[in-house]
């Protein structure tokens, strides 16, 4: 969504990228490997949004965990503005963790319930020996006003926000160390459609003031066509399908994502561009 121009080197770039899981069968019996990823190549440019499609078990989520060092891929390499990544324990710097984030689906079980807002927020700072508790709340309060709550909402718990705040503040957590790349899994999937709008208003306007690139993964195509600039289509643990946005929606060219685009019920893009248009004016909702 973001209009920026490209740099010469890509934000992220992942050169056949593999997973494989080893699942007990029983007792005396061979393991079972799975192989959950299988050879994964692409690259995202700076301020661009990527969003990764695909039924469930397809690997997408796999990926975003291996994208997000929580996972070690079992073979390739991933490249973070052009330098390899070493993922292997003990390896990875506390500079490459900071430039990557993630906000997951669920943003009731994504928070700590036994800790305010502000702590949370304030949390990922905590590396920072020679920043002190007053800097931190500033930062927090100021991250809050980012993503449209208050400072007024500093000293409260989870369980006092909707489900739309609730992702709202997975996002500022998200956004405290000055990430470069967010990992957004299915991020408003969980929220009813008028809640969704002004969460992808939000990603939109963070993306542009921040500069930030977007891996997006979503099973609802109306969502994609309209936040992201490139698509890739998984199946079995593998990319189908790469380009644009308007080219893989347009004239798809693998059997696996006409049938997923036959199959998948999509609302309207249109009326997704309706009713963010119309939280961004201060609208009322489009029904």
């Amino acid at each position: 969504m973001s209009d920026k121009t490209t740099t010469q080197t890509p934000m992220l770039e992942i050169r056949n990228i593999k997973r494989d899981y080893h699942v007990p069968t029983g007792l005396f019996k061979p393991e079972k490997v799975v192989h959950a990823v299988k050879g994964v190549s692409f690259k995202l440019e700076t301020g661009k949004t990527l969003a990764i499609v695909g039924e469930s078990g397809c690997g997408k989520s796999t990926l975003a965990r291996i994208l997000t060092f929580i996972d070690e891929p079992t073979a390739g390499e991933l490249l973070i503005e052009g330098k390899t990544v070493d993922t292997r324990p003990g390896h990875l710097t506390a500079e490459m963790r900071q430039k990557v984030q993630i906000v997951f689906q669920n943003p009731y079980g994504s928070l700590n319930p036994r800790q305010k807002i502000g702590d949370v927020l304030g949390e990922p700072l905590a590396i920072n020996t020679s920043m002190t508790a007053a800097e931190r709340r500033e930062r927090a309060t100021e991250m809050l006003v980012k993503v449209g709550l208050g400072p007024e909402h500093y000293n409260r718990y989870p369980h006092m926000f909707s489900g739309g705040q609730r992702q709202r503040i997975a996002i500022a957590r998200a956004l405290m160390l000055k990430p470069k790349l967010l990992v957004l899994d299915e991020p408003v999937s969980a929220l009813d459609l008028s809640v969704q709008a002004q969460v992808l208003n939000l990603l939109a306007d963070l993306q542009d003031e921040f500069g930030l690139t977007y891996v997006f993964i979503s099973h609802d195509l109306s969502v994609v066509r309209y936040i992201a600039d490139e698509v890739m289509v998984m199946y079995y643990g593998e990319a189908v399908e790469y380009g644009s946005r308007d080219e893989v929606f347009s004239d798809p060219k693998h059997d696996y994502t006409r049938t997923l685009f036959a199959a998948t019920p999509r609302a309207d893009v249109d009326t997704i561009r309706a009713r963010v248009a119309a939280k961004r004016a201060g609208a009322p909702k489009v029904a």
